[in-house]
């Protein structure tokens, strides 16, 4: 005699993953072989109670993330992603703008620190001048180039109109 291929007596409409136990009447998952909290066999094997899941999952496109030991299909991956600046404006809440200028003025001051320890005279000299420029770099960066883009200078229209 053949083995059958398909499952016998799987409710392929059925959406639900649990299933009331026939000897506790507690709800357990309904693809696993034995009831969770009583032991009744629900499938003659675990090999029927896997092919029985697949047959399931198999009918319906949005079971293909569910697992046969879960109660309930797995919710849609939620999109958690928030765009603070938007909320911000929303809010009335001013944000600067990301800058990497305070990180080129704090490396500024780190040679300037360095300069400051008792080496050679040529060292320091040469640790002073390289964290200063990099200091004044930044600064200039930061109040010249970032403060113009975020606040752009208010210029008199093409009319010819001057405010008063």
């Amino acid at each position: 005699m053949a083995a059958a291929s398909k499952p016998r007596y799987v409710d392929l409409t059925n959406p639900s993953l649990s299933v009331e136990c026939p000897r506790c009447g507690l709800l357990t998952a309904r693809f696993v072989d034995q009831c969770r909290n009583c032991g009744y066999k629900l499938w003659p094997s675990s090999v029927m109670a896997s092919a029985a899941f697949k047959a399931w999952r198999n009918a319906d496109p949005s079971r293909a993330e569910a697992s046969r030991f879960d109660m309930d299909l797995p919710q849609p991956p939620v999109d958690n992603t928030v765009d603070y600046a938007a909320r911000a404006h929303q809010l009335g809440i001013h944000l600067f703008p990301n800058s990497n200028y305070p990180f080129t003025i704090c490396l500024g001051i780190f040679f300037l620190g360095l300069a400051a320890i008792p080496f050679d005279s040529t060292v320091r000299i040469v640790l002073a001048v390289i964290g200063g420029l990099i200091f004044l770099f930044g600064v200039v960066g930061w109040v010249l180039v970032e403060d113009v883009r975020m606040f752009p200078s208010e210029s008199p229209s093409a009319q010819g109109e001057v405010e008063h």
